[in-house]
């Protein structure tokens, strides 16, 4: 079975950080997705399902808070891996975030180490 992983972010730099730090996922299989707005994130999640979904909160359309919020409320979706990646690290987003649904929170600038082991956790845990 073919995993997949959705990158959402309205930033065309960001997105291409995050594949780049995640690209070695692709010699196991993985598929990454990219979305440039919510609107076309939840799109993707309901036609695609991927495992895990990686959300900027601050996107046209619709926020990340609210596509986790859809996601989380809509059965059609399956269940992915939320996490959401943002510039708000305020405790209010954080628990905003919480609230959502997400399963992580991790704020940018972020280590692409970190965020390739997170992943990689998220898929596993995901397969099992």
């Amino acid at each position: 079975m073919t995993s997949k992983i959705l990158i959402a972010d309205d930033e065309p730099h960001l997105r291409r950080l995050i594949e780049q730090s995640l690209e070695e996922l692709e010699d196991d299989g993985v598929v990454i997705l990219s979305a440039v707005d919510g609107a076309e994130a939840l799109a993707i999640i309901q036609r695609e399902h991927p495992e895990v979904v990686i959300l900027d909160v601050m996107m046209p359309k619709m926020s990340g808070f609210e596509v986790c919020e859809q996601v989380r409320g809509d059965s059609e979706a399956g269940s992915p891996y939320v996490l959401l990646l943002t510039a708000k690290g305020q405790e209010y987003d954080r628990r905003r975030g919480e609230r959502a649904g997400a399963d992580y929170y991790m704020t940018k600038p972020f280590d692409p180490d970190a965020l390739l082991t997170l992943v990689r956790e998220a898929l596993d845990s995901r397969r099992h």
